[in-house]
């Protein structure tokens, strides 16, 4: 049987199956990740990853085919991450593998992976970090990663991605107003697809409008691109504004900062799940809270009271805490 630290090693020196089946151990949370994590230390911080988010039906699946096509013969590798919605009856991505990126599967130099959001409403799995450094450790030069397209909840992409590219269409154009207050501010360039469309210039002026006031904040005028990637329209252009906006970040010290954040991030959310996971298994098993679990799910007992008295109860935490420690 082959151990994780020799699927490891494989992984470093190149093998696309002991990357797969590392992945795999990733998604099912198996308790060996963080060992795998430690493994790999040395060898991240060399990819750099490209999110692409967006409206639903944007097309963005699309321009991460081209865009990869344009890395591939710039001589780059690539790592895709594809999230797909979760399928209500596996929990696994409901699309699976692209066919629409079949092309790339021949590549050695492409490694594509669906992944579900696995009800995630940030429109990413927690799993998709680890994923993203696994494809770092084994020589990816870019990771794009293309989130579900569920709308304009999908700010998780900021926990990971080093430049963001925010993908919208003219049909956009009447509710645009919308989204100003949660998608938009996450974009590091917007790229208005299908812009063979009506309504494509009007749409562009009005982001440029929305996109000015970002420019003291960031230092970085967030640039508005109109394509048709599926005529390979605009990639070159979309192409020079990364390469721009990875250089300044560079050299003025923000991809470090931006990435020591979203580590400090990382490390947060997983004490936070870790704790969770822990307590919602001492409150369910604790015959001092079944008391309050049968008035609330029987009588009406309004839940934020009821748990505002459990919180005051310093025993009751306590004791919670003890169990915690003790495993």
């Amino acid at each position: 049987m082959v151990t994780v630290s020799e699927l490891v090693t494989r992984m470093l020196k190149g093998d696309r199956q002991a990357l797969a089946r590392l992945i795999s151990r990733v998604e099912e949370d198996n308790p060996d990740v963080p060992h795998v994590i430690r493994q790999i230390k040395g060898h991240l911080g060399k990819a750099y990853v490209l999110g692409v988010t967006g409206i639903p039906g944007g097309g963005k699946s699309t321009l991460v085919d081209k865009l990869t096509s344009l890395l591939r013969e710039k001589g780059f590798s690539v790592g895709i991450i594809a999230i797909d919605p979760s399928s209500p009856f596996s929990g696994g991505a409901l699309l699976g593998d692209r066919i629409r990126m079949q092309e790339h599967y021949l590549d050695e130099g492409v490694f594509i992976r669906s992944m579900s959001t696995r009800g995630a409403h940030g429109g990413l799995p927690h799993s998709a970090r680890s994923v993203t450094k696994l494809l770092d450790a084994s020589g990816k030069d870019f990771i794009i990663l293309e989130t579900a397209g569920v709308g304009q909840t999908e700010l998780d992409i900021m926990k990971i991605a080093d430049t963001i590219l925010v993908v919208l269409t003219p049909e956009v154009g009447d509710s645009i107003q919308a989204l100003k207050a949660g998608l938009l501010e996450i974009a590091d360039i917007f790229v208005v697809n299908k812009a063979d469309r009506p309504g494509a210039e009007k749409l562009a002026r009005n982001l440029q409008s929305m996109a000015r006031p970002q420019v003291a904040k960031a230092g970085w005028e967030v640039p508005v691109l109109i394509a048709q990637a599926l005529n390979n329209i605009g990639l070159d252009e979309l192409w020079s504004e990364i390469e721009k906006h990875r250089h300044l970040q560079q050299e003025t010290g923000g991809l470090n900062a931006r990435r020591s954040g979203q580590r400090l991030q990382e490390f947060i959310e997983h004490v936070k799940l870790g704790l969770e996971a822990a307590f919602e298994g001492h409150i369910r098993s604790d015959k001092r809270i079944s008391e309050y679990m049968r008035k609330v799910e029987q009588e009406g007992e309004d839940p934020l009271v009821a748990a505002s008295e459990v919180l005051r109860d310093r025993k009751v935490l306590e004791e919670w805490i003890r169990k915690l420690v003790r495993g």
